[in-house]
């Protein structure tokens, strides 16, 4: 059994709590990109399961989230073990959601090849266990996301024949980084209200609220920022806490190698 698991975009992110839990309410919308990761789940051979993994490299240490995603089901359900291979194409660390959609995408193909008749509540609450945004790729359209984020709402949001670029310098920030010096906030704009709106009027309305802090100690994120906006981008932004920063352009691009050094896709969005 074979499936692509594709990567996200935040349109907005808004952090506008501290909970008890020591976690952040957040108020974001999520937008699927066509950016995919290959994941191959077969039985296994022998009595053990078994992860493989090629193409782009991850930060050592600690199980893959395909493989916690695995344990997680057997602990509850009598599944056997399976064989994983997952080839990377979707950036470690980059606020696209690349591990969260690999786990999930676990979730739903174990449920799949062991016949377990998972309802899709159960899935969720399954995702969400894994990681925050997790859920969200059980959905896999856009949603309005609040809570951790695995609380989705559904959108009627389209950005097709949009061309979504996507650039990522070689940079890592991590979680206390991002969250250092931001001071949780009411937002003044509802998101979903904008991003009804067309693309070419999001500037200066829909914000992430990492950008100010994050852009300070890495500048070359507010450089790409604004060199997308330079190539013609009507909309650009830093994807969740980073390190990827998106353009969105009406037409087609021409990319010319503008930023060496760095990761870059682009493609076209349904």
């Amino acid at each position: 059994m074979i499936a692509f698991p594709n990567c996200k975009i935040n349109l907005g992110l808004h952090v506008t709590g501290k909970r008890a839990d020591g976690y952040h309410d957040l108020e974001t919308v999520f937008y699927p990109v066509p950016l995919c990761d290959a994941l191959e789940i077969i039985p296994s051979t022998d009595a053990k399961s078994h992860f493989r993994l090629s193409g782009v490299e991850l930060p050592p240490g600690g199980k893959n989230l395909c493989e916690k995603a695995w344990e997680l089901l057997a602990a509850q359900y009598d599944i056997a073990p399976a064989a994983m291979h997952l080839h990377k194409a979707i950036p470690a660390g980059a606020g696209l959601g690349g591990g969260s959609a690999d786990a999930t995408f676990t979730l739903r193909m174990l449920n799949d090849l062991f016949g377990l008749q998972l309802t899709r509540d159960q899935l969720l609450s399954l995702a969400a266990q894994l990681g925050s945004d997790c859920s969200f790729f059980i959905h896999n359209i856009p949603c309005f996301a609040t809570g951790r984020g695995e609380i989705l709402s559904p959108l009627p949001l389209s950005l097709k024949g949009y061309t979504l670029l996507l650039v990522k310098p070689h940079i890592h920030i991590g979680t206390a980084e991002a969250f250092a010096g931001i001071t949780p906030r009411k937002p003044t704009h509802h998101i979903p209200d904008i991003v009804a709106m067309p693309p070419e009027e999001w500037t200066g309305l829909l914000t992430n609220d990492f950008e100010p802090g994050i852009f300070s100690r890495h500048p070359v994120l507010a450089q790409i920022k604004s060199q997308l906006y330079q190539m013609g981008a009507v909309y650009a932004a830093m994807s969740g806490s980073g390190a990827t920063v998106f353009g969105l352009f009406a037409g087609s691009v021409n990319q010319r190698d503008p930023f060496p050094g760095c990761f870059v896709w682009s493609g076209m969005l349904g």
